[in-house]
C-alpha cells in the first residue's frame, strides 16, 4: 500500500521537475511539504483509484500520506 501511494507521488513530483521522495513519511502533509497543488492531487487520486480501486477523497479530505494510507486500508475493508 505504501509503495502504491509514494509511486503515484513520486510520479506527480517528478512530472512537475520535483525530485522523487526516497521514504514514505506518514506525517508528510500533501500540499506543505510535498508541494502538490490541486491539479496534482486530482492527478494523484486518480492514479490511486486506478491502481487500487478507493476513491481516497470519497469520505473527507485528505491531507497526508498517512491519511492516503488509512483511507485505502479503510476501502479495502469495505
Amino acid at each position: 500500500m505504501k509503495e502504491t501511494i509514494l509511486d503515484a507521488v513520486n510520479h506527480v513530483r517528478t512530472k512537475n521537475g520535483l525530485p522523487p521522495l526516497n521514504q514514505f513519511d506518514p506525517t508528510a502533509r500533501l500540499r506543505e511539504d510535498i508541494g502538490l497543488d490541486s491539479l496534482d492531487l486530482a492527478e494523484l487520486t486518480v492514479r490511486i483509484e486506478a491502481a487500487s480501486g478507493v476513491d481516497i477523497f470519497a469520505n473527507r479530505l485528505v491531507r497526508t500520506l498517512g491519511e492516503i494510507e488509512a483511507e485505502l486500508a479503510n476501502g479495502a475493508r469495505s
